[in-house]
């Protein structure tokens, strides 16, 4: 089997399990992927964290959920809070 049969397949069932979710607004998606692209490669320093085995589960489901990496998310949410579009719980 070719690479491209493989991924094919691997995309059909990832459909099938329900993985993929359907977009109101694709524009607002499309530019919310793009910030959150532009985000991750903008890189210039690396943070170490320590989080409790729980949280860090929840984390990734919540980035299956998604349709993220699990790092990638988390840059996305304290992005957004230092730039004032996420307001934090009191």
């Amino acid at each position: 089997m070719n690479d491209s049969s493989k991924t094919e397949r691997e995309f059909i069932q990832s459909i099938e399990r329900g993985e993929w979710r359907e977009v109101d607004d694709v524009a607002s998606a499309v530019m919310e992927a793009r910030h959150i692209a532009e985000a991750t490669l903008a890189k210039s320093e690396r943070m170490n964290i320590r989080i409790s085995s729980a949280d860090l589960k929840a984390l990734k489901a919540r980035a299956i959920e998604e349709g993220l990496p699990y790092q990638t998310l988390v840059t996305s949410v304290l992005h957004k809070y230092v730039t004032g579009q996420l307001q934090a719980f009191e």
